[in-house]
């Protein structure tokens, strides 16, 4: 296809053939306003916050999905386009739960932001019966309050297109239409993984994260609660966005300092848990090949993928690795070893976790995950709770000096921080197994063919004399792909990385928000990752099996990977969950 000519706001531009109005804009540096538009993925012209006026067209048309042609003029911005945005807005405000204030996307509320650029009152022109405020909290991770929804159907798309599960759906029709599983079932009553990218696209506060941060708050006041908190690696490539940092910005040592301000007893790594996953998790992949295991292995670090398997790939489960994922094993260090070494009795620790994921609080509630008796983690939170607590203990982020992780377990690699972008844990992983069965120093540590935001990548290493293939899937839309080809016999692979979210934990469901189209223009998520490898680059140490304070638990209390208290205490089981189904076999 060729280039056509157009008007836009009176100047001529020479665009592709076939793109929307709303591409050829963003082409010429002109913003379109959008609510529900995703790009390749929600596409639907249903919020009406796009539309233009066409010359030669009796109505407006929405710019997303309206195709250019040669000669056409386009005016994104007249008095009728800009009086029918704000007619728009002022009719959603109508039925819009308006407790902005309280709300915890004040600030970052897309609905929000378009008013006060459009400059609509909140009273608005229109009054009248507005949609209940039924909130929805059955599922463990998030609510869902349909009084905040403006019906834009992101989270739909999301769910169904991106992660492949669609367990919500349109309800009822008219007024009367919401959003929400079928038949109007509670969200725990679904195959829902826990994911949280339904919360990542929500453009107001019609969907959040449970929060647990009066939990925490509660914790570090009780003076007989040794509380202890451990941060993911993703974590210090975004928090600092809600700060006002550039995306992708690495504050590690300000977000320790805001830790210790807090009140917590000690501040961990869960970089070193993702070091102690990788020693646990080679050592397995060595011995199924040695010994003719069940192959591929599926890394287990991604709550939400590991539930996903156990609801839709059942027959898989024994690919999956048994390790816990990195925080559940720091957790589990935390209340068996360093209690002891503290003689501290595991029952006064609170175990607190920051993470990016939404997931990680169904996770920690998972059987098997009490290395100690008790469980690992007792609170999981994520980046953007922290934040709130941050903000709400009056501490200025930006004025703290840089402090540093407690020591014996905030002492990490380099392998251990990639983990939180795709690839990373594959990454990871090669560089303790290449050395493994190569027995010499590896002299490239990069293994770049796994990096990048391809939903699905593969590549073939030579290691000790034999081929190893792998494959790197971020997304469960590409890891249902995946799996159908391991499970007809297409694709022949030994070792697998799947994590749940598009991109991996810098995407988590819990991470900083920003307006999709801001997001990708910005390359939020490129920044995130690239932050997390100029961490690795730096580290003086940057493969797992290197890690002293790692060697020293293996050598006073686990004994060897794979030992009997290494799988007693790190390792754990999975079983098939069953799919929910609402009359005639509809999955629900």
């Amino acid at each position: 296809m060729g280039n056509v000519t157009i008007k836009l706001n009176g100047k001529e531009y020479e665009v592709p053939e076939g793109i929307t109005i709303l591409e050829a804009a963003k082409a010429a540096h002109i913003e379109i306003p959008t609510l529900c538009y995703l790009k390749e993925v929600n596409e639907i012209g249903a919020c009406r916050m796009c539309v233009v006026e066409v010359k030669g067209a009796k109505t407006l048309v929405a710019s997303c999905v309206y195709p250019v042609s040669d000669g056409m003029e386009i005016q994104t911005n007249s008095r009728r386009v800009i009086n029918s945005r704000r007619k728009t807005l002022q009719l959603l405000l109508s039925n819009h739960r308006k407790d902005c204030l309280a709300c915890v996307r004040s600030g970052s509320c897309e609905l929000m932001r378009l008013c006060r650029e459009l400059q609509v009152e909140e009273s608005g022109r229109y009054d009248g019966e507005q949609t209940p405020s039924e909130i929805d909290g059955s599922a463990i991770h998030m609510v869902r309050d349909n009084s905040k929804c403006i019906l834009c159907r992101r989270c739909v798309a999301v769910c169904e297109k991106i992660q492949g599960i669609g367990v919500i759906g349109a309800n009822n029709r008219g007024f009367a239409t919401s959003i929400g599983s079928p038949f109007g079932k509670g969200l725990a009553e679904t195959s829902c993984v826990s994911c949280g990218q339904c919360i990542a696209v929500c453009p107001t506060g019609a969907l959040t994260e449970k929060d647990s941060t009066g939990a925490v708050f509660e914790a570090l006041e009780d003076p007989e609660k040794y509380v202890v908190v451990q941060t993911a690696p993703a974590v210090r490539a975004a928090l600092g966005e809600e700060f006002g940092y550039a995306p992708g910005t690495p504050v590690e040592g300000k977000m320790v300092s805001a830790l210790r301000a807090l009140g917590f007893d000690k501040v961990f790594d869960t970089d070193f848990g993702a070091d102690l996953t990788i020693l646990e998790e080679a050592n397995e992949l060595l011995e199924r090949v040695r010994n003719n295991g069940v192959l591929p292995m599926i890394t287990s670090c991604s709550p939400g993928w590991v539930k996903y398997c156990e609801y839709y790939y059942p027959d898989m489960l024994g690919n999956l690795s048994s390790c816990k994922s990195p925080q559940q094993m720091l957790g589990a260090v935390i209340k068996t070893y360093f209690a002891r070494k503290k003689g501290i009795d595991p029952a006064n620790i609170v175990s607190v976790s920051v993470m990016p994921c939404t997931a990680k609080k169904f996770e920690i509630t998972r059987d098997g995950e009490s290395g100690s008796g008790y469980p690992d983690v007792d609170i999981s939170i994520t980046t953007r709770e922290l934040a709130r607590m941050i903000r709400r203990s009056g501490i200025l982020f930006g004025e703290l000096e840089d402090g540093a992780f407690d020591h014996p377990l905030g002492e990490s690699t380099g392998a251990g921080v990639i983990f939180g972008a795709t690839g990373g844990v594959m990454e990871a992983a090669l560089r303790t197994a290449a050395e493994q069965l190569e027995g010499k120093k590896l002299e490239k540590l990069e293994f770049c063919q796994v990096r990048g935001m391809e939903g699905t990548k593969e590549a073939e290493y030579t290691l000790g004399g034999r081929k190893v293939k792998v494959a790197v899937v971020s997304g469960l839309g590409n890891a249902r792909r995946i799996l159908d080809k391991v499970r007809d016999g297409e694709a022949d692979y030994q070792f697998i990385e799947i994590m749940g979210c598009p991109g991996g934990c810098i995407n988590g469901g819990g991470q900083p928000q920003w307006p999709p189209r801001e997001k990708e223009e910005r390359h939020v998520l490129e920044r995130r990752a690239q932050a997390l490898y100029g961490l690795d680059e730096e580290k003086p140490i940057r493969k797992s099996h290197e890690n002293p304070s790692i060697q020293r638990l293996y050598k006073e209390y686990l004994g060897h990977p794979g030992s009997h208290t290494a799988h007693r205490i790190l390792h754990t089981t999975y079983g098939p969950r069953e799919i929910h189904r609402i009359g005639d076999g509809q999955e629900a």
